[in-house]
């Protein structure tokens, strides 16, 4: 797959190719296998263990989980900490870049997942609205990654990410209560019809994502400030970003314990939901490349808004289907996929923008 086509990068004369599998690090290369191993550990402990969902129960507070509350605070920080806020000028300088960013991942993005929930998922409401909030949630950290190994505009990238980051903490429940509420009762769909308030989702962000992202801020500042950006970027950063992985894992585990045995028997389930989300994240790299090209982009732009416009911050749509409608909910189970299909068809998709850069845009 990735592994078959070297990485060319046209701004480093002579540099010696590199697969994209090899330049990921040991944790990320194998995203993919972890998630499966952790769905594969929480069925076996809610199969060989059916009374772990009372002790979960037992540590709530109303519908909210203490533990995963705090393993989704602690697994939405490090994306948000490794933003370059400082940077957000030289996006917002450049009107036509960010305008088309705008409209790739607020306008075209959201739309098409929600057409795709409805299309393939309109009789098994609970998945929909899981997909649904996938689509809404914009990609602020796993992006920085394919955008590296496309040899996408590290700058835009990074100016991309902080505005994603505040538009979602200021619109996110706002979309939410759009999409998951009043525009599927608006298109007849009584069935898929979810009741839960702006102020209900509201809450949700602010706590699973307003709560990282105040302190990733208020790291970047402090930090900074006291030892210097190398030091944040070359000493902290690296120590704080496998708390992402490791609570995402953590979730995975938690949830799939709690719904046990049932899991087993869902693997059509799984395949339904995958589906759509095969099509999203091809749909939205493909499009996104041509209009970038086509409006005058240079590859390394081309390939950042691309990719930023595909991705998904599947750590917040996971956070917000579980804070919202329950840590056993379909919702959140079709939020757990995400990142099952997300990370090898990114992979594949890094291959698909240097054979790209090659044929249609000049070396250099």
């Amino acid at each position: 797959m990735a592994g078959s086509v070297q990485l060319r990068r046209d701004s480093v004369a002579g540099a010696d190719a590199i697969s994209p599998l090899r330049r990921l690090s040991f944790l990320d290369r194998y995203l993919t296998l972890w998630i499966f191993l952790a769905i594969a550990l929480g069925v076996a402990i809610g199969d060989l263990f059916p009374g772990v969902k009372g002790a979960f129960d037992r540590l709530s507070v109303g519908t909210t989980s203490i533990p995963i509350a705090l393993g989704l605070i602690l697994m939405m920080y490090p994306p948000l900490a490794k933003v370059n806020y400082d940077e957000l000028g030289d996006v917002f300088r450049d009107w036509k870049i960010l305008g088309l960013s705008l409209v790739q991942n607020w306008i075209i993005g959201p739309l098409l997942m929600f057409a795709l929930a409805i299309i393939f998922l309109r009789d098994r409401p609970e998945y929909m609205v899981g997909l649904i909030l996938i689509g809404l949630a914009r990609c602020i950290a796993m992006v920085i990654v394919w955008n590296d190994l496309a040899a996408g505009d590290a700058d835009y990238c990074a100016g991309l990410v902080a505005f994603n980051s505040i538009f979602q903490v200021l619109f996110f429940s706002v979309y939410a209560w759009l999409f998951v509420t009043v525009l599927p009762a608006r298109l007849g769909l009584a069935g898929a019809a979810v009741h839960v308030t702006i102020g209900e989702i509201a809450k949700s962000v602010a706590i699973y994502l307003g709560a990282p992202f105040v302190a990733g801020l208020a790291s970047w500042r402090i930090l900074t400030a006291r030892r210097g950006k190398a030091w944040y970027r070359q000493r902290f950063i690296p120590k704080v970003s496998p708390l992402t992985l490791i609570f995402l894992l953590f979730t995975i585990v938690v949830m799939f314990s709690i719904k046990g045995a049932a899991i087993v028997g869902l693997p059509l389930d799984v395949m339904r939901i995958a589906i759509p989300l095969l099509l999203y994240f091809t749909i939205m790299f493909a499009l996104s490349f041509v209009l970038s090209r086509r409006a005058g982009a240079n590859y390394a732009q081309t390939a950042t808004l691309s990719f930023t416009a595909a991705s998904n911050n599947f750590e917040l749509a996971i956070a917000v289907a579980v804070a919202t409608f329950g840590i056993d909910s379909g919702a959140a189970f079709a939020a757990v996929i995400g990142p099952l299909i997300e990370v090898p068809v990114m992979i594949a998709l890094v291959d698909v923008a240097l054979w790209a850069q090659s044929r249609y845009f000049i070396a250099g």
